[in-house]
């Protein structure tokens, strides 16, 4: 096991850990969160041998193999599947080793002979390519030099790399950043089987709540060991800060906050399935409030001042790109959509299919090559692109980058907007070349939004994000009443900020029908994305046909369709019925919370038994809440088989 005792870790004159303590167990999938800053990269170099502790101790098995991503590559000519063969040095080693040994005694070729197809020499073509397929890389692309792919790309290779090497224990530094949807969901599978143990950093929440079995989370210079998901961390870390009186209160002002949006989203869903997400997805940004409030970044969206009905047309658009001589490559064709004051548009894909290049015909960035963009004259787009932050000056502050764009508004207005997006105090007038990727992408967005769109396009607005400031994101993206086209790998931000789903696929786009756990089960399916056309039968003719006879049978088949759905309608009564029980009881409940007098004139013993049963009641009825939508989804699927 991993086990780390009195560990002191500094960074310069930054005094990182702390006396801290914590025990990883051979086999877990440890998810280790923490804010940006607080050591989560130092605590790997520490692990790697790369630095060692000021104080304390961190023991890891001596028979351990280790395996990181390299976050540079150097060797660029190399053909990326020979690239990704080289992560298993031993084999590697034992190669060069049989090369040398050519004219060497029968044994000794004997013995390396054996030696490598114990290390898997016979096998490592196969394993690689699988890596390199697995992370989205065709399979004309597995000879190309390293050197051609563009640097999210080579992230990619870095990481087919670091899957390929022999490890008893795998570290991973955001795996997820450079990965579309399809391939984070390869990876989840792919460490699901990993026989090792596996330390994940990540600001990827779902990601995290999918792949690891414990938490440990820096804060405040120590570490804490939550056992469970990354869900089970954040209720049981709000939990505990719920405790305290501060905690409380904030969290109820945030919860009054999101609940705004949770019943603007369920009463606005169009299909129980998808309301149901919703629900499940918001009720987990409900369990987070305490931890919004203790966080410092409060993001708000300003609200549009004039959002027409209709904002933009694609009709049978075409798009793509011109080469160096001028030749033009088309890479979506015959786009016909619309979009509409209040639409909420998360778009689907895998890289290369061209969720980008939409994005940006639809924001005016690239021109149709045939077709019609016809937008509404009202039409203000804010448009974030995945190269945002390079078009920042990093020799500028935020401040000034704010009096630019806002040359005659009052500074002080200027600063208290920036506070929003977590810059406070002299922060503000700091040359922004240091900024994290997280404070790039705050900044980036606080400038896009400043002028009030009625259209948000953002292509993977949550890449750098750590965990606090991406639920910020998410809370602000649901609260914001403008219209919302969304391309994101983040799953969370997905589902809870956007009603449907547009699907880009094989130089078309098209409405998905479904939900993100739809689109997870054909991803894994492994079965090819083939377009299908419905094929309606054949009438028959209309002589001979028994009037009376299919008026009868259309009669029994509706009396049918009401004796199924007796129990349903029935059931659904009774909890709706509880559920305004509950409800109401949960407003006395809130009453109380929100009043002064509670936290002065009651009791410890009297305020935690209110806050234990506000807690139970919320829980109960977010879950008779999914219930009801469960049933409403299994009447939908009734009415719809007896339609047939």
């Amino acid at each position: 096991m991993i086990r780390a005792t009195g560990l002191s870790v500094r960074r310069g004159t930054q005094l990182l850990l702390e006396h801290a303590e914590f025990v990883i167990h051979p086999g877990e999938r440890v998810g280790l969160v923490g804010r940006n800053g607080s050591g989560k990269s130092t605590l790997f170099a520490l692990m790697r041998g790369e630095i060692d502790a000021d104080a304390g101790d961190l023991q890891i098995p001596a028979v351990w193999r280790v395996a990181s991503v390299a976050q540079t590559i150097v060797d660029f000519d190399r053909a990326a599947r020979e690239y990704v063969i080289d992560g298993h040095q031993e084999l590697r080693d034992l190669q060069r080793q049989r090369v040398e040994a050519q004219d060497a005694a029968g044994e000794t070729i004997a013995n390396l002979e054996v030696a490598l197809e114990q290390a898997g020499a016979w096998q490592a073509n196969s394993r690689a390519e699988a890596l390199l397929a697995g992370l989205g890389f065709a399979p004309a692309e597995w000879d190309k030099p390293v050197g051609t792919f563009s640097g999210g790309w080579q992230m990619r290779i870095a990481l087919a790399r670091a899957l390929m090497a022999p490890s008893e224990l795998l570290l991973l530094d955001e795996p997820t950043n450079h990965l579309d949807l399809d391939a984070m969901i390869w990876l989840e599978r792919w460490l699901a089987a990993y026989d090792g143990t596996a330390i994940i950093i990540s600001h990827d929440s779902e990601f995290l709540d999918s792949v690891c079995n414990t938490i440990i989370h820096i804060e405040q210079r120590k570490l804490t060991r939550y056992k469970g998901n990354y869900e089970s961390f954040l209720s049981q870390r709000a939990e505990r800060l719920r405790q305290t009186k501060i905690a409380w209160e904030r969290q109820t002002q945030e919860a009054a906050r999101l609940q705004r949006f949770v019943d603007r989203f369920k009463a606005k869903a169009s299909k129980a399935k998808q309301a149901q997400s919703r629900v499940k997805a918001l009720a987990r940004m409900q369990t987070m409030a305490p931890l919004h409030a203790e966080a410092a970044i409060d993001i708000r969206i300003p609200s549009p001042d004039d959002t027409p009905e209709r904002l933009l047309t694609l009709k049978e658009a075409a798009c793509g790109y011109c080469d160096a001589q001028g030749h033009l490559t088309t890479i979506l064709s015959n786009i016909t959509v619309r979009l509409e004051a209040g639409d909420r548009i998360g778009v689907l894909g895998v890289n290369g299919a061209g969720k980008s290049t939409l994005i940006k015909l639809i924001a005016g960035e690239l021109t149709a090559s045939s077709g019609e963009r016809l937008p509404s004259k009202a039409l203000k787009v804010g448009y974030f692109a995945q190269h945002q932050m390079q078009m920042l000056d990093h020799d500028a502050s935020a401040l000034l980058h704010m009096i630019r764009i806002a040359p005659t508004s009052n500074e002080q207005a200027l600063r208290n907007y920036l506070a929003q997006f977590g810059f406070t105090g002299e922060r503000v007038n700091e040359t922004i070349a240091p900024f994290s990727g997280g404070e790039k992408a705050r900044l980036a967005l606080a400038l896009i939004v400043w002028d009030k769109p009625n259209l948000l396009i953002l292509d993977e607005p949550s890449n750098h994000l750590d965990v606090e400031t991406r639920e910020a994101l998410t809370a602000a993206l649901a609260e914001y009443e403008g219209s919302l086209l969304l391309v994101s790998h983040d799953r969370h931000l997905l589902r809870t900020t956007v009603d449907q789903f547009w699907l880009v696929a094989h130089g078309a786009v098209k409405l998905f029908e479904g939900d993100l756990d739809d689109y997870r089960q054909q991803i894994s399916s492994f079965k090819p994305n083939r377009d299908r056309t419905d094929s309606q039968p054949a009438e028959e003719g209309s002589s001979g046909v028994d009037r009376k006879q299919q008026r009868r049978e259309q009669a029994q088949a509706r009396q049918a369709l009401i004796l199924a759905r007796r129990p349903l309608d029935k059931a659904l009564c009774a909890l709706e019925s509880k559920l305004q029980v509950l409800s109401d009881r949960l407003s006395v409940l809130d009453t109380q919370l929100a009043s002064e007098s509670f936290y002065q004139e009651t009791d410890s013993q009297t305020r935690q038994k209110v806050m234990t049963e506000h807690g139970k009641l919320t829980q109960d009825k977010e879950a008779l809440e999914i219930e009801c939508l469960e049933i409403m989804e299994r009447i939908e699927a009734l009415e719809k088989s007896h339609s047939n």
